[in-house]
């Protein structure tokens, strides 16, 4: 036989603490601090400050910091439109919804109205009301303004509800009262309620007295202390001891058990130790126990239990659990330990509201109105009332339960400082972040000068080192000053903001004037160099493409793939280097006639052998194929040779290839993707024939060298149609020698790079 105790931690004027132990285990635990009294159960006196048709609520001023919220539902028929205070309603009769008038006929601001506070407030919600009055005694609740009598739901037992009904039916009850028999009361003979009914009655003429001497909001009925109320309402038949440990909460509870239960009351007893009550008991271990997300399950499953404001989510895991049978043994097993420690936890932890239940999912139909069944009968051991829906397909249970007051967590804890109480707090670069742009909006008021920033230690690192460059571009932009200051005990996330003007004084942010609504954009259209072409590259390839002019392109074998660092250096390239580099880039290697020719095979042509070859040339290895296809093939050689420069020019094989720099200044290229990259450096000037050191060149040169010069001016426009391939420095040095008959003009000691 289980053996059941109600434990009492007795602080007077500090705190009271009530617990029910079942074989050492806790089942049940009540809480009240006399900094924190609560008002459930009190009645007022009120006055109705407002009216809501659009919720169909009004709210009522009866001398707390927060106006309670009234809802039509709970609104007395005697407030109705032509009615009275005599108007009653029949108990377990409570009119329907559809059947009131609407708040606004039957409530005006300014009105008196007697109302029961029912639930405290959750938050920034002010109390709920109701005015629907109830007096609890020890064995009847009284209910004025209603008629008839009742049973508690409690009762299941009809023939046992009918015997309660006959009792009550011959108690000489008062017009214009309901009453209801308590659990408490089921074995109570005809005498004992008689009394009970008998200081009802005059606990009423008192609150009668109160409500015509007094005027605006006053109290008029204060329920019990949680001392009274636990031994009023959580006592029971199975508990055979009441255990306290202070000698005033002793004499306070005998005497109201002689007059509550004076056959059947419980041994009481005394903890005299120096060890505090619950520690002995080990209760305590259990209270921190439940104020943990996690609660763990008897086979190794486990409950995670989040609390939002009006609802909880409760996860069923199962763990280590495992059964005999197959995994829908397995669910059921779980699925049973976990709805007996959700009822235990609601009871523990106060959770009210909508309370949602993600079990294992079950297959078998059986075992689902097995786990519903085991619910409800756990679920009618708990005072509190509540209604549970049945297992979904996705194995959600929806139920709810009532709240009269706030859960455990928000009577004993307080939401985070540092989070807020999301359980996270935002990183130290997104708060650096947040914090520039929040700075550039405040430089946009001409009157701020200066911004200080007070932040966290490892938010003031990340602005310092990371977020430095930021921090001095914005002050060159705005031509205003930012500052940084560390403070210890700022939370990580969070900045703080001050502002000062020209003269040093302080600049209240707060009564900044609200920036206007942004400007129209401007449309945007790209800036173009003199001599540079107006469209897109794209479309003038595919212009090229869709021309009946328009020759097949041919590729040079590449042997590794470009470098978008290395092309990007050649084009950003200045001075002679980045105008050789240029045209070595533009040579190609050119199979003639579909087929490698030995070392001929790389060779282009120069200008001047499409004016100038002989049958001879045409003989050549390098030479083969003739007719419409190779003068079209020489047309376009002509196009693309006429920038090529000796091969003295070239760099030997052994030498080393200097590396790219960007215009010439000695820093490394920029990434082909850089976003700092500008686009007028993309395109950079192209340098004049003196600087690129042509021999062709000068007032000395030759007549065919100004042939030459002449020639390559005419075939630089048409080469900008031409798509050209970068090679990489590995291709260029393993680019093969020419043949002394391809360089009619090179210089006589020209030599030729020497092929690998």
């Amino acid at each position: 036989m289980s053996h059941s105790q109600m434990l009492i931690n007795y602080a007077p004027g500090e705190e009271c603490r009530v617990a029910v132990v079942q074989d050492g285990r806790l089942e049940d635990l009540h809480t009240e601090r006399a900094s924190a009294v609560s008002h459930v159960g009190n009645i007022y006196v009120g006055k109705v400050v407002n009216v809501e048709p659009g919720i169909q609520a009004a709210f009522i001023d009866f001398g707390l910091e927060h106006n309670g919220f009234l809802h039509v539902s709970d609104l007395h028929p005697q407030y109705f439109p032509g009615e009275d205070t005599e108007t009653t309603e029949a108990v377990g009769k409570k009119i329907p919804r559809r059947e009131r008038p609407p708040i606004q006929r039957a409530l005006k601001r300014g009105q008196e109205i007697t109302v029961q506070v029912i639930k405290e407030g959750v938050g920034t919600k002010g109390p709920t009301v109701t005015s629907y009055l109830s007096i609890p005694g020890r064995f009847l609740v009284m209910m004025p303004g209603m008629d008839r009598v009742g049973v508690s739901r409690k009762i299941e037992d009809d023939e046992q509800r009918h015997a309660m009904r006959a009792i009550l039916d011959q108690l000489d009850l008062p017009d214009g009262f309901g009453f209801i028999l308590r659990t408490a009361g089921m074995d109570q003979t005809k005498t004992e309620l008689k009394r009970d009914l008998a200081y009802l009655s005059r606990l009423w003429r008192d609150m009668e007295k109160r409500r015509s001497a007094g005027k605006g909001p006053r109290l008029l009925y204060a329920e019990s202390d949680l001392l009274l109320r636990a031994l009023r309402d959580m006592l029971s038949s199975d508990i055979k001891e009441i255990v306290i440990d202070h000698e005033a909460a002793l004499r306070r509870a005998n005497r109201f058990l002689k007059i509550f239960a004076p056959r059947s009351a419980p041994a009481l007893l005394h903890y005299d130790e120096p060890r505090p009550i619950f520690h002995a008991y080990g209760i305590e271990a259990q209270i921190e126990a439940m104020h943990a997300r996690r609660a763990p399950l008897p086979s190794g499953g486990s409950l995670v239990i989040d609390e939002a404001e009006a609802l909880v989510a409760i996860d069923v895991n199962s763990g280590k659990t495992r059964a005999r049978g197959d995994a829908e043994a397995t669910a059921l097993k779980t699925n049973k330990e976990a709805v007996d420690e959700i009822c235990r936890q609601m009871r523990l932890r106060d959770l009210g509201g909508i309370v949602v239940l993600d079990l294992i999912d079950m297959r078998s139909r059986a075992h689902r109105r097995e786990i519903e069944q085991r619910l409800r009968a756990n679920l009618k051991k708990d005072p509190a009332r509540s209604r549970a829906l049945p297992i979904s397909q996705f194995g959600i249970v929806e139920l709810t339960r009532q709240r009269m007051r706030g859960s455990h967590r928000n009577v004993h804890f307080a939401p985070c400082r540092e989070c807020d109480g999301r359980g996270y707090v935002q990183r130290p670069d997104s708060v650096a972040s947040d914090a520039l742009r929040h700075v550039a909006a405040l430089f946009a008021h001409d009157r701020i000068r200066t911004v200080e920033l007070v932040v966290s230690p490892p938010v003031a690192g990340e602005l310092l080192s990371a977020r430095r460059r930021a921090m001095s571009r914005l002050e060159a932009v705005s031509s205003k000053r930012l500052t940084v200051r560390i403070s210890e005990s700022s939370p990580i996330d969070r900045v703080t903001y001050y502002a000062y003007d020209e003269r040093g004084a302080d600049v209240e942010i707060d009564r900044l004037p609200k920036t206007g609504p942004a400007p129209a954009p401007k449309p945007w259209r790209e800036a173009v160099k003199p001599g540079a072409p107006i469209e897109d590259s794209l479309e003038a390839e595919r212009r090229a493409i869709e021309s009946s002019e328009a020759e097949p392109v041919i590729e040079a074998d590449v042997i590794d793939e470009p470098s978008p660092m290395l092309d990007l250096a050649e084009d950003l390239g200045d001075g002679a280097g980045g105008a050789k580099k240029r045209r070595r880039r533009r040579r190609r290697k050119k199979k003639t006639g579909g087929t490698d020719s030995g070392g001929d095979a790389g060779s282009a042509a120069t200008p001047d052998d499409a004016d100038e070859a002989s049958p001879a040339a045409e003989d050549e290895p390098g030479a083969a194929g003739a007719g419409k296809k190779k003068r079209r093939r020489r047309r376009r050689r002509k196009d693309k040779g006429a920038e090529t420069e000796p091969a003295a020019a070239e760099p030997q094989a052994d030498e080393p290839v200097a590396a790219p720099t960007v215009n010439g200044t000695g820093q490394p290229p920029l990434r082909g993707d850089s976003w700092d990259l500008e686009p007028a450096a993309v395109t950079p000037a192209r340098p004049s024939a003196e600087q690129d050191g042509d021999p062709a060149s000068g007032p000395d040169a030759s007549p065919s060298k100004k042939k030459k010069r002449a020639t390559r001016s005419k075939a630089a426009t048409k080469s900008k149609k031409t798509r050209t391939t970068k090679k990489t420095p590995s291709a260029r040095k393993k680019k093969p020698a020419r043949k002394a008959s391809s360089r009619k003009t090179a210089p006589a000691d020209a030599q030729p790079a020497p092929a690998e």
